[in-house]
């Protein structure tokens, strides 16, 4: 399974949240943290497709760090994970920007499977692991990239570059959120690096006819541009 999914978790339960790494893992990358407000900072400045939280956190709530995130323009889905049952606690949570509700315990198989819609709706997972973006098919499974069927030999950060720009496609992402995805925020590597994946990644797919998939935006950032036609799909 390819580790392009990018999850946070934040829970204090050490317990459960190594019962949901474990059981995840092999879906997605997941970073776990014990406190809200560590919570809300790592959200904040690493993207993620998918953020996991408890109400009831140190630091501060879970309630509260939807709201901060929502406040701050980050629009990363959220799922609930939490003791709390009661409809006036639900109706909160989504009142404050929650996608989603699950109470525990819970089964580990209805977890995946609402992570699983939060990120179908989202764009960034399809149940046959393919992300098809114009002529461009990207197979998450085996790292694949094919145009027209051809291959596209692509090479580690080459294939993590583009399909971060395909599951964020129309949207602008800047050289440092580039970065801090594929890299990480605590990479020893200088930020230029980016600048020279994207230009391998651009030759690559240059070569077979692609020559404006993704396009610079000066001094702003990068964007994988589709057709009116597919954006209307």
């Amino acid at each position: 399974m390819s580790k392009a999914i990018k999850i946070l978790l934040i829970e204090d339960d050490v317990n459960i949240a190594d019962n949901v790494v474990g059981f995840l893992q092999d879906f997605a990358d997941i970073n776990a943290v014990t406190d809200g407000l560590d919570g809300e900072f790592e959200a904040q400045e690493a993207p993620y497709d998918l953020i996991i939280s408890d109400l009831m956190l140190p630091g501060e709530t879970g309630l509260e760090l939807i709201k901060n995130l929502r406040a701050n323009d980050v629009e990363t889905p959220v799922l609930i994970l939490t003791a709390k049952t009661s409809l006036d606690d639900k109706i909160e949570g989504f009142n404050v920007g929650a996608d989603d509700y699950l109470t525990k315990p819970f089964h580990r198989e209805e977890l995946l499977v609402r992570v699983k819609a939060l990120l179908r709706r989202s764009g960034v997972y399809s149940e046959d692991n393919t992300l098809a973006v114009g002529d461009v098919m990207i197979n998450l499974e085996n790292r694949g990239v094919q145009v027209h069927g051809q291959p596209v030999k692509l090479v580690g950060k080459e294939f993590d570059i583009l399909t971060y720009l395909a599951q964020n496609k129309n949207i602008i992402v800047t050289r440092d959120q580039i970065f801090d995805r594929v890299w990480g925020i605590d990479s020893d590597t200088t930020i230029n690096v980016v600048n020279i994946y994207l230009n391998n990644l651009r030759r690559k797919l240059e070569a077979v006819g692609q020559n404006n998939l993704i396009k610079t935006l000066r001094n702003i950032g990068f964007i994988l541009e589709v057709e009116d036609a597919e954006r209307n799909q």
